[in-house]
């Protein structure tokens, strides 16, 4: 009988615990190490490695900031609503890419605030390449995307630019654009 008493407030002793903690407020996961990431390069068996010293992005992954990404579309290409949709996904893509090699914190930093991303146009290919190098200035990291012209539009043609970065200072740079 003693043994039954026993094995019966531990089960009750479990599930009470287990009650309280389901009810404790959770906290997001971040998915990417901000350790060392290294990834094969080419067929050649070359690795690339983070390099010893982080991108300055890496200073501003600071955890009250609000991170997002803005992606710039060219509205001069007249892309369909596809192919828009495709460039940004590459976009994307690339500058996680980098990310993921180069500025690991700021990624998940950006992951942590449930990866906003913002579409914006602007009329020439001149104008994102100033675009660019503003943000370069403030050191935030970019991609842009070269379409390879198999469809729509010429090959080489610099489509979308992703930036990312804290709001405010990525607002200094695409701020006065229009959403697309």
């Amino acid at each position: 009988m003693v043994d039954w008493m026993w094995l019966m407030s531990v089960l009750l002793l479990g599930a009470a615990l287990g009650f309280y903690i389901s009810t404790l407020p959770q906290t997001r996961r971040i998915f990417v190490s901000s350790k060392s990431v290294s990834t094969n390069a080419g067929s050649s068996g070359n690795k690339k490695t983070k390099s010893k010293e982080p991108l300055e992005i890496e200073k501003l992954a600071d955890f009250r900031k609000n991170f997002k990404m803005v992606l710039v579309v060219r509205n001069d290409l007249r892309m369909g609503k596809g192919k828009i949709a495709a460039q940004c996904s590459h976009a994307t893509l690339g500058l996680y890419k980098k990310l993921l090699q180069r500025a690991p914190r700021a990624l998940n930093r950006w992951e942590y605030c449930a990866q906003p991303k913002v579409v914006v146009k602007i009329e020439s290919e001149g104008e994102m390449l100033v675009l660019q190098e503003r943000a370069k200035s403030l050191k935030l990291p970019t991609h842009i995307t070269v379409d390879a012209g198999k469809t729509q539009i010429a090959p080489n043609s610099r489509t979308v630019m992703a930036i990312l970065g804290p709001v405010d200072s990525v607002d200094e740079v695409t701020g006065g654009l229009k959403l697309m």
